[in-house]
């Protein structure tokens, strides 16, 4: 029984430090984001849903990491020209307006 619990815990920190809330201070810092924007509330939602699901930013953002450990701001530049939530605005332009550029109700 202590062993399962030891393992559980390891296991937790693991997935912790895969969830990564540094993605999400680079992020901030790159775009240097406003926290009373929605962008800036949503934190983990800039690319998650629930959990560990990517909305179409998030993917878009994985593809171009491509198994990296860390997020740099040059893999953010690289999908600052797409439209991942397909809502006629480009990514770049959403965040630096406070939007979400996964969330096509967003703009």
């Amino acid at each position: 029984m202590k062993r399962t619990l030891i393992g559980l815990s390891l296991s937790a920190v693991a997935c912790a430090a895969i969830a990564s809330p540094a993605f999400l201070g680079v992020f901030l810092s790159n775009y240097k984001v406003k926290g009373t924007s929605e962008v800036g509330k949503a934190k983990c939602a800039v690319c998650h849903t629930k959990g560990k699901a990517l909305d179409p930013y998030g993917e878009d953002l994985k593809k171009v990491m491509g198994g990296a450990k860390k997020l740099t701001p040059e893999m953010l530049a690289k999908i600052e020209d797409l439209d991942s939530d397909k809502d006629g605005v480009k990514n770049g332009d959403e965040i630096r307006k406070g939007a979400l550029p996964g969330d096509p109700k967003s703009k």
